[in-house]
């Protein structure tokens, strides 16, 4: 079984490049400020001139604004956007309407009401995420790349419309028990390849592309 990649918050050229030739499916660039990963829609421009048409660049947004939204396609050009706030089925369609671009839908996950919750965003979003949702605790939590995981069990036996991938708290070291435990064919990290918050480590990137694929 041949597992899809995408390595999120890239934005550093020794970060992309690593990512481009361990041949991730999907590279995210983040356009949300408060997040230690975030780039201008014009650096993230400069930087998606090396990302060849193999990978999808993926724009990561929280609850952007139409004009923010027109800002990011006409510097970065990217293949789909991710949404990782609030967004309703209902922006979903406009956001794709008005853009052409396919929408992946992010859903912070925590319990089996949350399962079902996601289930609404089948008809309008292209793909989903699932992703960990932070607990009330820790109220600097960020829509994603916190380093949490969930219980992967709790998506293992759904049956969805749309193809969607798992994300929070992976790393090289248990990407693979993640893959096995939820059924997953795409696998999405951030944090998990980092020195710190932001700071992409090549090493790890290439790591954990190697144990996602199996080569």
């Amino acid at each position: 079984m041949t597992i899809r990649v995408k390595i999120c918050g890239i934005k550093t050229r020794q970060a992309m490049s690593a990512a481009v030739d361990g041949s991730a499916d999907y590279i995210g660039m983040v356009f949300y400020a408060p997040s230690p990963r975030y780039v201008s829609p014009v650096e993230a421009g400069a930087l998606a001139r090396d990302v060849p048409v193999s990978a999808k660049k993926v724009a990561v947004t929280v609850d952007a604004d139409d004009d923010l939204l027109e800002e990011i396609v006409a510097h970065a050009v990217p293949d789909l956007f991710q949404l990782h706030g609030s967004e309703s089925p209902d922006r979903i369609a406009h956001i794709k309407q008005r853009f052409k671009l396919p929408v992946m839908k992010a859903v912070s996950i925590s319990t089996p009401d949350d399962i079902l919750t996601a289930h609404q965003f089948e008809t309008s979003a292209d793909l989903i995420l699932f992703d960990a949702k932070p607990p009330k605790d820790m109220p600097d939590a960020l829509p994603g790349g916190n380093g949490l995981a969930f219980d992967w069990g709790l998506i293992a036996a759904v049956r969805w419309k749309v193809p969607w991938l798992l994300s929070g708290g992976l790393t090289a070291d248990n990407v693979n028990e993640a893959i096995n435990t939820s059924g997953t064919t795409a696998v999405d990290v951030s944090s998990g390849v980092e020195r710190e918050p932001g700071n992409k480590d090549p090493d790890l990137i290439r790591l954990f592309l190697n144990a996602a694929k199996q080569k």
